[in-house]
This record gives structure tokens, C-alpha cells and sequence, in this order.
């Protein structure tokens, strides 16, 4: 039978070329004109999924 993949995670989550997941950072949807440029420039860059939480992240997206 096949795996199904978890659409919202699809959505969330992306892989690199060696097969990490990488997601987008929080805190940057709304309320940023207080921010310096040095933290608007941070939060524009993706980061890695915790190694804690990777597991998890493989299930919903076995395809991944």
C-alpha cells in the first residue's frame, strides 16, 4: 500500500539536496517594522528542522 503524504507538512517543510528538512522561520508573518535590519534579514532565511523533531517530519512526508 502506498504512503500518504501530509499536505500541510508539504506545504511547511522542504528538502535539501541531502535529504534535511528545512523549514521557514517564525516571528515574521506580521509586526516587523520594529525589528533592525539585522534581525529582518535573519528571519528571511530558512533553517533546519531539530534533530528532536526530524523523526516526526519523516513520517508525514515518507517521500521526502
Amino acid at each position: 500500500m502506498k504512503l500518504k503524504t501530509n499536505k500541510a507538512a508539504k506545504k511547511r517543510f522542504t528538502t535539501s539536496a541531502r535529504g534535511k528538512f528545512r523549514h521557514r522561520r517564525v516571528h515574521q508573518s506580521h509586526l516587523n517594522s520594529k525589528d533592525t535590519g539585522e534581525q529582518t534579514r535573519r528571519k528571511h532565511a530558512s533553517t533546519g528542522v531539530d534533530i528532536a523533531d526530524y523523526g516526526r517530519v519523516k513520517d508525514l512526508l515518507p517521500y521526502g
